[in-house]
């Protein structure tokens, strides 16, 4: 256990000493921990492997080859557009019911149940926003052994009978096969065989009497030691039992996909972007767990779990998303697949002979299959098709992309003043700044330490009145103390989850003994949100937000860290139903509770650390316990990549990582990439020495200064993708493949990335780098002016010295330490503000520059979207979103917003056009009203003009003419 926590007390402090509730055992861990130091590193025997976990052990040792399984063909029925069958088991003549959707916007859903089970199985609710909307199946006609339909001329499958098999198709190619490598297994709800008759002779008459079934089956000793050691009815992991009351109840199908070598998503892992073979290696395993400062090329379990998988080739994207938050393992294997042997399904794959195909085999402890295949055909569509299911992502206020300062622990007021002020000395804007645990009254959330932060609103206030906020941790572990009134309340209306024997449940985290809100039940999140008002939550004002860590959730004495798996939920249900989903629930109560506390009218920001697939309509995520290495550096890139493309855009890593002290540069390197990536906080470890940007060389701390200014320069691009993502799911950070989805170079790639469409980022992420290498796609793009496939070269124009390159190519750049290759795409106009504020609300009327790179053709395009920054008045109309045109020597500027009723009062302060053949003799500007006037401009070497001050009202409609 000591390994796993972080001290609970405050140490090397000059003041202060422990509280009386810090004693004891807390005393032992801080001591512990002293003595530790630094040394630490993640302890894997603390964890489980495959062959620890009984379900995973059972599953994966079923060998490919003829399945059990078989459709009774006769049973299938189209009810309101339905296909309904029964498979049964042949081995255990068990019946299970499968439901066929087709789902409108090119999706189908697969879902698997028992048709008679001992008692109802978990299927996870509150994700999907909506039950999807049917699209009828037409049924073709049935032989013995094999049914057809399909859906309009798109979508169509194929199901064969014996063994139960189904392949997917979309306009007539093959896009999956379920089943055909025969993984599929359900286990069914069974009573427990017990090798010893009753005692009682009498016992069963006495039992029929009284109306009570006979729950025990008599077995021989080698089918119970079986069970036993396949951990069926109980199982133990060191010294944690799991009394598993309702037995083996995992399910497990294979999926695979033909003509496709890169996989991606099912985050979070500390891996590669494309998915990795697991053949001789651990499955994936998503299992919501508190891992600090995890080891990296693992498939191991991290904080969250998103159950959505990508697979991509150059002619087509599809996903797979499996509805299940029980703890989920999933093995892949490649292989090349002879076409001939799987018969005319193989017909349906283009191409030669032999054929790449990537296998996966999905394993959950518990639930249903329900499972969604997306079928595309582009990235785009793919994102768009999963946020219809589990919604689209939240839009965040504009502080909340900013710069964030946070550490464990900013010491007091005095502290939280000084800092704050330095910024400001140094000229270095921020938007908020952070409190951990130890700001509150020994770790009773919602409280203060009434010693250090005697004037909680005071503080805020002041923050306030620069424009900036402030965030305060707020865990789900509630201390055990009837004097704290988060308990007593949670206690008195029996709101805390409850252990095996039906006591409240206990565990250990930050304040010692805990219990744990029940944030599966609807009235435990309401009586949580309600909490977030200022009227409830003493010392808070509407200024203060929240970070929800630990709620995975993190029991420091439990199994892996986390709570016991036979932990009893509302309903009757197990945690191990619902482990995945809880810190989903948990940032959603939070979420709700800051919309309410101003009665609809403030967008919240709530920061978590676990998450599920649907998290994106509550807030950011971050990638956890990182440590100050250069590997993490490296490999925040792919982490950050495969949570976003997953559905989460806004995701970010601990600046500087969170253990360990950084030397200067990795500091200074990791600035340079946070400032680009969504969710950009720099944050440390208690033991770490202070590390804000002035405590450095001059030279560094300039570096870091220019780094955060690039950031709040682009703050307008940010702003405008995140507006997108909201209405589209396409997430602002993306993969090279995304955007270049034809470029078979692109698919691997994990160390340069795409903001949005029109910024190619490639940070420095290796000591002492004076070189490095940046690949530039061409030649395969889609037009962004005429949306249109053609095929023209691309170019590319460095954001620091207006260099142009034309893709694709691969190329060398000399870097120092002041150095971020950035590059823009020809074609695309970027919004920016170019003045220096503090923060981003003292930015909010400044005027904006427009970066114009044009494509071969002369052309480009490129949008803006605005509005308060804060509200939800952006729902009623009062926002501006227009669309800015390059073509034929005339920037246009035209309203995108159907209904627009929000007044701007910034102005266009300059136009710089990048890439420009000549200089014009003559720049004029024709506004909304039709009056024209004449515009300075200059011309340089680089081919770049700048045209200067035109003056006009962003949300005007005009016309700048290059004669």
């Amino acid at each position: 256990m000591i390994c796993f926590i972080k001290p609970l007390g405050r140490f090397g402090e000059t003041t202060g000493k422990f509280r009386s509730e810090r004693r004891g055992l807390h005393l032992l861990v801080a001591v512990l921990v002293i003595l530790s130091g630094m040394a630490r590193a993640v302890d894997k025997s603390n964890f489980k492997k495959c062959d620890q976990s009984g379900f995973c052990k059972r599953n994966r040792r079923i060998q490919p080859g003829s399945s059990p399984y078989a459709a009774d063909l006769d049973s299938a029925r189209l009810e309101n557009g339905v296909l309904h069958l029964n498979v049964l088991n042949t081995q255990t003549g068990i019946l299970l019911k499968l439901e066929l959707y087709a789902l409108q916007n090119q999706m189908v859903r697969m879902k698997i149940n028992e048709v008679s089970p001992l008692k109802p199985r978990y299927e996870v609710p509150d994700v999907l926003v909506a039950e999807p909307e049917v699209a009828s199946w037409q049924l073709g006609e049935k032989s013995e052994s094999v049914l057809e339909g399909s859906h309009g001329n798109a979508m169509s499958f194929v199901l064969t009978a014996q063994p139960f098999r189904l392949d997917i198709l979309y306009d007539g190619q093959l896009v999956t096969r379920v089943n055909s490598r025969g993984l599929m297994n359900f286990e069914h709800l069974r009573t427990k065989k017990n090798v010893d008759p009753p005692q009682d002779e009498n016992e069963e008459e006495k039992k029929e009497e009284e109306g009570e079934e006979q729950e025990e089956e008599v077995a021989d000793d080698s089918e119970i030691e079986d069970e036993k050691a396949d951990g069926m009815w109980e199982e133990t992991f060191k010294t944690h039992h799991d009394s598993k009351p309702n037995g083996p109840s995992a399910v497990a199908m294979d999926f695979t996909f033909p003509g496709y070598e890169h996989l991606y998503g099912i985050p979070e892992h500390a891996d590669t972007l494309a998915l990795k073979t697991t053949k001789s290696d651990e499955p994936y395993r998503l299992y919501n767990l508190d891992v600090f400062e995890y080891d990296l090329d693992s498939r191991m379990a991290l904080y969250g779990s998103v159950p959505l998988m990508l697979a991509h080739n150059s002619d087509r994207t599809v996903g797979l998303f499996w509805l299940n938050a029980a703890e989920t393992w999933i093995d892949i294997t490649s292989n090349t697949a002879d076409k001939s042997m799987f018969g005319r399904m193989m017909d349906y794959v283009k191409g030669d002979q032999e054929v790449p195909e990537m296998n996966t085999h999905w394993i959950s402890e518990s639930g249903i299959i329900d499972v969604f295949f997306l079928m595309g055909p582009k990235p785009y569509d793919i994102f768009s098709q999963y946020a219809s299911l589990t919604g689209l992502p939240y839009m965040p206020p504009m502080f909340a992309l900013g710069y964030h300062q946070c550490r464990w622990n900013y010491n007091d007021e005095e502290d939280v003043k000084t800092v704050d002020e330095k910024f400001d000395e140094h000229d270095i804007p921020y938007d908020v700044i952070w409190l951990d645990i130890e700001h509150t009254n020994g770790k009773r959330y919602m409280t203060w330490d009434k010693h250090k932060f005697p004037n909680p609103i005071e503080m805020q206030n002041n923050i306030a009145s620069k424009g900036r906020k402030m965030v305060t941790i707020v865990d789900p572990h509630i201390k055990q103390d009837n004097g704290y009134h988060l308990y007593k309340e949670a206690k008195d209306q029996d709101y805390f989850i409850r252990n095996k024997d039906n006591n409240e449940f206990q565990g250990w985290c930050w304040p010692g003994s805990s219990s744990y809100p029940d944030f599966t039940r609807e009235d435990v999140r309401a009586w949580w949100a309600s909490k977030m008002s200022p009227e409830l939550y003493e010392g808070s004002t509407h200024n203060l937000f929240t970070w929800n860590d630990m709620n995975e959730p993190s029991v420091f004495n439990g199994p892996e860290v986390t709570m016991h798996k036979d932990a009893k939920h509302a309903g009757g249900w197990e945690h191990r139903d619902v482990h995945n989903i809880y810190g989903f629930y948990v940032h959603r109560a939070t979420a709700e509770g800051q919309i309410a506390r101003t009665d609809g009218r403030e967008r919240p920001f709530v920061l978590s650390r676990a998450f599920f697939a649907g998290s994106q309509r509550y807030g950011a995520i971050w990638t956890g316990d990182n440590a100050a290495e250069w590997s993490h550096l490296k490999a925040s890139l792919p982490m950050c990549l495969s949570i976003s493309i997953a559905g989460i855009p806004f995701i970010g890593a601990d600046v500087g990582g969170f253990f360990k002290n950084p030397d200067t540069e990795l500091l200074t390197r990791w600035y340079q990439a946070g400032a680009y990536q969504p969710f950009f906080r720099a944050h440390a470890h208690l033991d770490t020495k202070r590390r804000e940007p002035w405590l450095y060389p001059e030279e560094n701390t300039a570096v870091i200064r220019t780094a955060i200014r690039n950031r709040y320069a682009l703050l307008p691009y940010w702003y405008t993708l995140f507006y997108q993502a909201s209405q589209t799911g396409v997430p602002p950070m993306r993969p090279m493949w995304v955007e270049f989805p034809e470029d078979s170079k692109t698919f691997a790639m994990e160390d340069q990335y795409m903001i949005g469409s029109s910024l190619l980022v490639r940070p420095i992420t290796d000591a002492g780098a004076t070189s490095v290498s940046v690949y530039l796609p061409g030649q395969n793009t889609t037009s962004m002016v005429r949306h249109t496939v053609v095929k023209e070269e691309t170019r590319w124009y460095r954001m620091d010295t207006f260099d142009k390159m034309t893709g694709p190519t691969q190329v060398s750049l000399s870097v120092s330490l002041t150095t971020v290759p950035v590059f823009q795409r020809g074609g695309s106009i970027l919004p920016t503000k170019e003045r220096v504020r503090r923060c981003s609300s003292l930015g909010a009327g400044d005027p904006y520059t427009l970066k114009i790179a044009l494509d071969a053709q002369g052309s480009a395009v490129g949008q803006l979207y605005t509005d308060d920054g804060h509200t939800y008045n952006f729902q009623k109309g009062q926002y501006i979103y227009r669309q800015f045109e390059f073509k034929d020597n005339k920037l246009i500027s035209k309203n995108l917003a159907p209904v627009s009723e929000y007044n701007s009062k910034s102005w266009l302060e300059r136009v710089v056009i990048i890439g420009l053949s000549e200089s014009p003799n003559h720049v004029s500007l024709i506004s909304q009203g039709g009056n024209t006037q004449s515009l300075e401009f200059g011309y340089s070497v680089q081919r770049v003009l700048s045209i200067r001050k035109p003056a006009i009202n962003i949300a005007e409609d005009f016309e700048i003419s290059l004669t």
